[in-house]
């Protein structure tokens, strides 16, 4: 997920974890002021009070939630949005068949029902799945929701010339040789042509797959697998206002300014065991001053950063001196790294010699430092994926220091004795990303590489370092990024960093563009194999091949010092939402 998932996405299509406020001055560790006037608890909860499990419990209803952020969302459109933040949100006014349980920790990685009576039904093979659609269940305007609507929706992912970015797990899965061309190219008279999905009645619809997939039911649990109604369907525009099936609807929403959710008074809580649905109102402030954000956290203005990149280092030591009651310290499940585009830096030996000059001590420092930024990275898979190999440390990153002489050897290898100029493409709203670019880029001065620092759009992400061709023509070498799970398995992770077939002309996220039919080969049976441990042996192979082919960086497994508003309730991470709180569960005290 970048996000981000990130992006995703994920993704991810970045990410990552929720920062709360709001507070009344009390002793050291309690928070700051209540700009808003409401009432709220006299104390913070304390400190990783929500860490796995849930600060201030409560079940009451009213109050306006207070979103702040300094990065827009790649797309509020559920098939098109890939960032992390933005899955989480998205559950407010959409829902899934199946949808990950509201639970603190790992217990929120539990699949349960949501639009579907049940988790469905597999046959033998692995290759059918059938569901049937509950009762009750609605669009905002009273009209029920079909598995037509499903169908509309997932189909809408082909449509990527249109509504490019999201997720493609479910393109891939049904239709791996890319035989339909999505609803908007579709001749058939419903525009639901696309064969791996039918809809024999309005309750039931079922997933025919051409190779089974271990993983299917992750896919069905995100956004991309959203109901759609076609004729509320405005393509690109559809993120502007999209149509909603959850508890909240969208009343208004100017782009890098602001959104307003209010209650969907056709939503049936007894259909929902998932969404709380506690605040009357939702709004997001977006603002492109991230250090003045956090202090309208701290001062009570607003209660959560919807970005959940927590707090910066500007309001870092006054939040942990001052204000520790309401902070987390959890780990994310996100790495972040510097990828290298093949198309601009083709030669493996001068990649290299990029990674051996990093200086990862120097990257974990810019990145915040062991609590704030994370343990520091050897390889491209978090602890918690199967495969992963904490002790994989090929270019002997966890020494903490350059190994300026093999860098020295690369750069002879790949003809380049003296270094080469290249270009750092980092977004311009992130300033810890700034501060990481800085960082190699100073370290990189040290054999001779010139890398120049250029600061793009993050709202633009998926046209910018998602175009290869953008990424081609504007020498974007190194590119600075994060990447969360999708759902917690290899595929969900590395599928689409690395398999050569994820490859999109925008809203791409293999920005090295690695296309080895080895690694492709090996995820083709990772998929099969329904075995997790089996699965495993075979992403720790592919992320051995990753590693070989020295096209990322990674630096930390990412942490986050994040805040925690003391009107907030029900707070408490999410291993699902890669360690952020859970929004959809989220209250406020009025």
């Amino acid at each position: 997920m970048t996000l981000m998932s990130s992006q995703r996405r994920r993704i991810a299509a970045g990410a990552l974890l929720a920062a709360a406020t709001m507070v009344v001055t009390t002793a050291c560790g309690g928070d700051g002021g209540n700009k808003t006037g409401d009432k709220g608890p006299k104390a913070a909860a304390g400190f990783n009070a929500a860490v796995n499990k849930v600060a201030n419990p409560s079940d009451k209803k009213g109050g306006e939630l207070k979103f702040i952020g300094s990065q827009e969302a790649d797309s509020w459109d559920p098939q098109r949005g890939y960032y992390g933040f933005v899955w989480d949100f998205a559950r407010y006014y959409t829902r899934q068949l199946v949808s990950f349980k509201s639970e603190p920790g790992t217990a929120s990685t539990e699949l349960v029902p949501d639009l579907a009576t049940d988790a469905g039904k597999v046959s033998a093979d692995g290759l059918t799945y059938t569901f049937t659609l509950k009762d009750g269940v609605t669009w905002e305007d009273g009209k029920p929701i079909t598995s037509k609507d499903i169908k509309y929706g997932i189909e809408r992912i082909w449509a990527q010339d249109v509504i490019s970015g999201g997720p493609i797990y479910l393109q891939q899965v049904l239709d791996p040789k890319g035989e339909y061309k999505g609803p908007y190219k579709d001749t058939s008279a419903d525009k639901l042509g696309l064969k791996a999905i039918e809809t024999p009645d309005d309750k039931t619809i079922i997933f025919k797959l051409p190779v089974a997939n271990g993983d299917f039911l992750q896919m069905l649990a995100m956004p991309a697998a959203s109901p759609v109604r076609q004729d509320k369907d405005t393509k690109a525009k559809y993120q502007l206002k999209p149509f909603s099936s959850g508890p909240y609807k969208w009343e208004s929403y100017t782009p890098n300014k602001s959104i307003k959710l209010v209650r969907n008074d056709k939503w049936d809580s007894k259909t929902d065991t998932i969404r709380k649905a506690l605040p009357d109102k939702i709004s997001v402030t977006f603002t492109t001053n991230a250090d003045d954000m956090d202090n309208r956290l701290v001062e009570g203005e607003y209660d959560l950063d919807i970005n959940a990149t927590g707090v910066g280092a500007a309001a870092r030591q006054k939040v942990l001196q001052q204000h520790k009651g309401n902070v987390d310290n959890p780990q994310t499940g996100f790495i972040r790294y510097a990828v290298f585009p093949q198309t601009v830096i083709p030669n493996i030996e001068c990649r290299k010699a990029i990674i051996y000059a990093a200086d990862s001590k120097s990257l974990q420092t810019a990145r915040g430092g062991p609590q704030a930024g994370g343990d520091i990275a050897t390889n491209m898979l978090p602890p918690a994926i199967k495969g992963a190999d904490a002790k994989a440390d090929p270019y002997g990153k966890l020494a903490g220091a350059p190994d300026l002489a093999k860098a020295k050897e690369a750069l002879k290898a790949c003809g380049k004795p003296n270094g080469f100029k290249t270009t750092i493409a980092v977004r311009n709203n992130k300033k810890i990303e700034i501060a990481t670019a800085e960082s190699l880029q100073q370290s990189l001065k040290a054999v001779g590489i010139d890398a120049q620092i250029d600061q793009f759009d993050g709202a633009q992400t998926s046209g910018i370092i998602g175009s290869p061709k953008v990424v081609k023509d504007k020498g974007y070498g190194i590119i600075i990024m994060g990447w969360g799970a999708d759902f917690p398995s290899g595929q969900g992770f590395l599928q689409p960093l690395v398999d050569g077939r994820f490859i999109l002309q925008s809203g791409n996220n293999n920005f090295s563009e690695l296309n080895d039919k080895a690694v492709n080969g090996l995820f083709d049976q990772a998929l099969k194999e329904t075995d997790p441990e089996k699965a495993g042996e075979l992403y720790k192979q592919i992320n051995t091949k990753v590693s070989e082919a020295a096209v990322y960086l990674p630096f930390t497994h990412e942490k986050n010092i994040i805040w925690r508003s003391s009107r907030l309730t029900n707070v408490y991470t999410a291993d699902a939402y890669n360690g952020r709180y859970d929004y959809a569960s989220l209250g406020v005290v009025k």
